[in-house]
């Protein structure tokens, strides 16, 4: 039967001891009845609620009933009772939340016998992988790599660069300028840097030759994207600026990385070309992968050096004396060359891959061909 508060007619110490033991055996019995956080919701508001609870009738019934006299006695009585009811609540909560668990565990048991489940593991894209394979190669040669500003200004993109004014490459129909720049000077206004060659001349103001460093990073133009094009695509470039480097040393250069990246059995060619920056000017090929140079395989014409059995690959040069003049480098006492290579035509080369759009669709399958 529950537990209810009596009427108290005697308010003597020994009425009280026996009202409250009372009280305290039901509270004792009750609280281990509590088996869940509903069972001690229940059990709470009976003890301890404001309107009907335990703990509001004894103060209604005993100390506001006693006399005078007694009121002393009484209250401390009830406070003790107070407390000693709080804590069994408190107490009756933790076993309740703590039943819970274990019965939780129970249910979630795992068995440590079995194998656990693996991650699947990310891996390297096939851009980035090929752009960290072509820098890692210039590492070992001694070069430290740099890296700039996405967002360029027309000064270091095109000017400190030996781009003359009327330049092609300045118009809007190959290169993306930022809008809203009208108002600012030519050499101050805003683009999507076309190349890394930036980040070089930048370098050039921080540091004095000698000077060997290697730029990856991600370039913009203003290209309709189909097989071979895309409107963003990523460059390495590379420049060495010391006493005494000749062509030469451009040409053992960049065989070295050629044989490094593609094996040693590559050859290289180099051949007159224009760049404004460097004077003289060339362009590299390499001996068809696909056909050993002999521009046929498979009984007719190599389709992918269309015979010819050389593959164009990349631009180089001199560093060309003007260019020096926006550094403060001496043009009389230094010299250097720099060179650029597309990293996605590197790696359609390297991995086979026929279309450039392949790289940027994020097809999964695609991609984990290259793990």
């Amino acid at each position: 039967m529950a537990y209810t508060v009596p009427k108290l007619k005697d308010f003597s110490a020994k009425a009280l001891d026996k009202a409250a033991a009372k009280l305290l055996s039901a509270l004792e019995d009750e609280t281990k009845a509590v088996a869940s956080e509903g069972d001690w919701k229940e059990f709470r508001d009976r003890w301890m609620g404001r309107k009907n609870g335990v703990l509001t009738q004894i103060n209604v019934l005993w100390l506001k009933a006693a006399p005078k006299d007694e009121k002393k006695q009484v209250g401390q009585r009830v406070n003790e009772l107070n407390k000693q009811v709080e804590a069994k609540v408190d107490t009756a909560l933790q076993r309740a939340q703590g039943g819970a668990s274990e019965a939780k565990l129970a249910a979630e048991r795992v068995d440590i016998t079995l194998p656990g489940n693996v991650r699947p593991l990310g891996a390297e894209h096939p851009i980035i992988k090929t752009m960290n394979e072509i820098v890692s190669v210039f590492r070992n040669l001694g070069y430290s790599v740099e890296e700039g500003p996405e967002i360029e200004t027309d000064y270091y993109n095109f000017e400190a660069l030996n781009f003359p004014p009327n330049h092609p490459a300045r118009d809007t129909q190959d290169t993306i300028f930022i809008a809203n720049q009208e108002s600012k000077a030519t050499r101050d206004r805003l683009l999507l840097r076309t190349h890394t060659s930036p980040v070089q001349i930048r370098a050039m103001e921080r540091t004095k030759p000698p000077i060997r460093i290697v730029v990856p990073g991600k370039v913009h133009r203003n290209d309709a994207a189909d097989a071979t094009h895309s409107p963003v695509f990523h460059q390495v470039e590379g420049l060495a600026v010391d006493t005494n480097i000749t062509f030469s040393d451009l040409k053992g250069t960049l065989d070295h990385a050629m044989k490094a990246l593609f094996g040693s059995s590559v050859k290289t060619r180099f051949y007159p070309s224009f760049f404004p920056f460097t004077e003289p000017s060339a362009d590299v090929q390499i001996s068809c992968l696909f056909c050993g140079g002999k521009g046929y395989r498979d009984g007719g014409r190599c389709p992918n050096c269309k015979a010819s059995g050389w593959i164009e690959l990349l631009g180089c040069g001199m560093v060309d004396p003007n260019v020096y003049g926006f550094a403060d480098y001496d043009a009389k006492k230094v010299s250097g060359f720099a060179f650029g290579m597309g990293v996605e035509r590197i790696a359609i080369l390297k991995y086979g891959v026929d279309d450039i759009q392949m790289f940027y669709h994020g097809d999964v399958r695609f991609l984990e061909q290259f793990r």
